[in-house]
């Protein structure tokens, strides 16, 4: 079971309490994150991405944040593997706006996230719906819905909570439907507290966190090859 993140919090945030019921169920889970790389003396936006959280400029803001992810997914029970890619501030985008409005005419980033997934293991994959329309979230969305792979689409957390009416990417295949798996909500918080850095901006803390996401249920939408497998990893 692989899960494709576009975010180091994504998988966590959107499906911890799917993947951490099948790691107790004995399935063997990575969670590959996409946008992890660190990019020495940060300017303009990228940089008031991480002085907006309260941390100096001179902190390796993704190095802090690699480390909460291995936290978070030993939690969970599950492997992390962070791809050497460089999240949309980096990539020319240029204020929080910039984010949401659609994926710039020559940023190809899922390319290269296609390129680093090519090999992977996973019978299954589970990667998000791009709900929201987070250029980093569409690039995922493009690049997973082109592998080819048995795929299971999670409503991206925390937008969903922000907007329940949140349409996907437009890559997202046709003729999905709903699949139910077990999923511990409990271990789903514990696992989300581990993003330290993130709490305050995304919920106003850990206790904004654990509310908003505990009436949260995860639904999962998939084609029929990807309903069949699901059904062997209950």
């Amino acid at each position: 079971m692989t899960a494709v993140s576009p975010h180091l919090d994504d998988a966590a945030f959107s499906v911890g309490g799917t993947l951490a019921a099948l790691a107790d169920a004995g399935h063997e889970v990575t969670v590959v994150t996409c946008f992890t790389r660190s990019v020495p003396d940060p300017e303009g936006f990228a940089l008031a991405c991480q002085l907006d959280k309260g941390l100096p400029a001179d902190v390796d803001y993704m190095s802090l944040r690699r480390d909460e992810d291995a936290a978070a997914m030993a939690v969970l029970g599950a492997t992390p593997l962070h791809l050497d890619l460089p999240e949309a501030p980096h990539r020319g985008y240029d204020s929080a706006a910039d984010l949401f409005a659609g994926v710039h005419p020559h940023d190809d980033a899922w390319r290269d996230v296609r390129a680093a997934l090519a090999g992977l293991p996973g019978d299954l994959w589970l990667a998000p719906q791009a709900l929201g329309g987070h250029v980093d979230h569409l690039q995922v969305l493009r690049a997973v819905a082109g592998t080819g792979r048995p795929v299971l689409w999670w409503r991206d957390s925390p937008y969903v909570l922000r907007d329940p009416a949140a349409v996907p990417g437009p890559d997202l295949p046709a003729g999905l439907t709903p699949v139910e798996l077990p999923q511990d909500h409990v271990r789903r918080a514990d696992a989300c507290a581990c993003y330290t850095t993130q709490l305050g901006f995304q919920f106003g803390g850990a206790d904004g966190m654990r509310a908003a996401l505990a009436g949260l249920p995860e639904v999962l939408l998939g084609d029929t090859r990807a309903r069949e497998l699901a059904g062997r990893h209950r």
